[in-house]
Parts: C-alpha cells; sequence; structure tokens
C-alpha cells in the first residue's frame, strides 16, 4: 500500500531574514564556537549522481565549489597545529569526495597526523578507482579511516528515487568491498519516507545481515537517519529562549564544534563556512582562517532549526 504524505506548509518569506531578530522581533539564537573538535574540507561540488533532494546540488556539471588542493588542506591542518586546536576529525565531503585525485594524498596526511578521517561517499565508481591505496590506508590506520556511504534507504526503489536508476547495486557493492578489505564503514540513511525509525532500523538490519557487512543498525553512529533539508518548508525559527523551553543546549549544535572549508569557483583562496550544510550562503561565510572563523553563529536558515535544532542531526559526532 502507498502512502500518502501530507502536502506540508510553505515557509513564511518573513522568516530567517534578519541574523539578530526573527520575523516576531524575538532575539535570535547563536551558538558560540565552543571548541573546533571537526574541520570539514568539501572537496569539489562535482559528483557522479545528480540527485533529486542533494542540498548542495552536486551533480557531474556543478563545480560552484572548485577542488581543494592538496597544499589548501595541509594550510589549515597546519594552522590547527600552529594554535593547538582541540581539533581530533578531518570531513571530508562533497560531492563525491573521490573525484577530487588529490584525496588520496590528503586522506595519508590527515591521518599521519594523527587525525580521523570521515570521507562521505556513494561508494560507486569513483571509489573503486582507487581500492589498492585506500586498502593501503585502512590497513595502517585501522578504524582512524573511517567511509560513510549514503544509502538512502535499505529497499532499492527509495533508495534509486533519490540517486536514480542503476545505484542501488554499485553503492551496495563498494559497501561491501569496504567492509571486506578492513575498510571501518558507516552507512547514512534518510528519514524522508515517514517511516518509524525502529522500522527504518530494522531494515537496514536485514539488508547488512543479508550482505553479511556487520553494521549495528541500532547504533545512530554506524547507521545515522539524516532529517529532510528543504527550505521551503515551514519550520519555527530558533529564539534564544528556545535553549530552556527545548531543554536543548547550543553546544550540542553542530557549529558549536565545526567548520567547513570551501573554495569557491575562481576564488584565488579558500574560506571558512559555518557548516556543511550551508556552503553557498553568504550569511554563513566566516573568513579566509580559522580564526576568523572562530566568531559565534546566528541560526538564520531553516536548515538550523530543522536540521540542527528540532532535527537532532549532526554531520560528526566527535
Amino acid at each position: 500500500m502507498n502512502v500518502i504524505l501530507p502536502v506540508p506548509k510553505q515557509l513564511d518569506p518573513a522568516k530567517f531574514r534578519d541574523p539578530r531578530l526573527t520575523a516576531k522581533g524575538e532575539p535570535r539564537a547563536t551558538v558560540a564556537l565552543a571548541a573546533l573538535r571537526t574541520l570539514w574540507f568539501n572537496t569539489g561540488t562535482l559528483c557522479n549522481l545528480t540527485c533529486a533532494g542533494c542540498y548542495i546540488e552536486s551533480s557531474p556539471r556543478n563545480d560552484r565549489l572548485a577542488y581543494l588542493t592538496l597544499d589548501d588542506v595541509t594550510g589549515y591542518l597546519d594552522e590547527i597545529a600552529a594554535t593547538r586546536l582541540p581539533t581530533v576529525e578531518i570531513g571530508f565531503t562533497g560531492g563525491e569526495p573521490f573525484m577530487n585525485p588529490a584525496l588520496i594524498a590528503m586522506l595519508e596526511i590527515v591521518l599521519d597526523r594523527g587525525y580521523r578521517a570521515l570521507v562521505l561517499s556513494n561508494a560507486m565508481r569513483p571509489m573503486r578507482k582507487v581500492e589498492e591505496p585506500l586498502a593501503a590506508l585502512a590497513a595502517r590506520h585501522g578504524d582512524r579511516l573511517v567511509v560513510r556511504v549514503s544509502l538512502d534507504h535499505h529497499g532499492r526503489a527509495n533508495h534509486e528515487a533519490e540517486r536514480g536508476a542503476g545505484s542501488y547495486a554499485p553503492t551496495l557493492d563498494g559497501l561491501v568491498w569496504l567492509a571486506r578489505n578492513g575498510v571501518t564503514v558507516h552507512v547514512a540513511g534518510r528519514t524522508r519516507w515517514g517511516e518509524a525509525e525502529a522500522d527504518l532500523r530494522r531494515g537496514y538490519a536485514r539488508l547488512f545481515a543479508d550482505l553479511g557487512v556487520a553494521i549495528d543498525a541500532d547504533d545512530p553512529v554506524r547507521l545515522v537517519l539524516f532529517p529532510e533539508l528543504d527550505p521551503t518548508v515551514d519550520v519555527p525559527e530558533i529564539t534564544a529562549a528556545c535553549w530552556g523551553i527545548l531543554a536543548k543546549s547550543p553546544d550540542d549544535v553542530m557549529c558549536a564544534s565545526s567548520r567547513m572549508v570551501v573554495r569557491r569557483k575562481g576564488a584565488d583562496r579558500p574560506a571558512v563556512v559555518a557548516c556543511t550544510l550551508l556552503p553557498y550562503d553568504p550569511g554563513f561565510e566566516l573568513g579566509a582562517t580559522l580564526a576568523q572563523a572562530a566568531r559565534a553563529v546566528a541560526l538564520n536558515h531553516p536548515h538550523c532549526a530543522k536540521f540542527c535544532v528540532l532535527g537532532g542531526g549532526a554531520c560528526s559526532r566527535a
């Protein structure tokens, strides 16, 4: 039986316009950088897929964010070391990170310097082209290297509704290859189909068992389920008073512990933005260095409310 989901209410255009005040004139919530635990690098927006719900609009043609270089990554790692930041994890996202020809070299320097490395991938052909060096990195560094595979749903139909026809089997093949070749593998799914989380996790558990992949589907780190990102759908604005009302702490929100580096097409140098979800919004670009990017972030976007505060989402648990 097909489930017909209700049509969501559209976002009030008066919301999320002023970084200081909500549409009702209340002080907007802000989040201070408590400690830079995770630094993300967006390796570029080019991807081998064009997914229906991609928040960053990655595709084989979207190069709005250019490839980062090894020198770019090294420069920020040097800043972390020079200023003794408490960073423990370096994340790589895209686009498809394995399309960046420097990714393996980036992973080598990150891991050799003692950080954990997390790569978000669809586990398809770009990753399979570097099987040998990827397996070698895993053999040297163990579970400090994690590849999180995007598997939107445990069933083929829903996954391919997002990722395109023929995308399911190659992703499963890549997932199995990672597990069998000693690479620590996590999975990222989505909750957009209105299913109960327990049902989703049971479905993934059955799939992992069928594949012979040892992933605990009840572990929220090994299998992370992300809320939907649709900036046109209505969501409450988060005020300064909401922390107490919701019994939440600003320290639990991603921008309290992470930042992301991007290189805009044609730019002379990279820039640091508040988080992985908002690479294009100029209101969330914080500077060229990590020191400049250490300032507080106003939660002035629907993603801040729906994904981070109300949805409890986080791209990393470092």
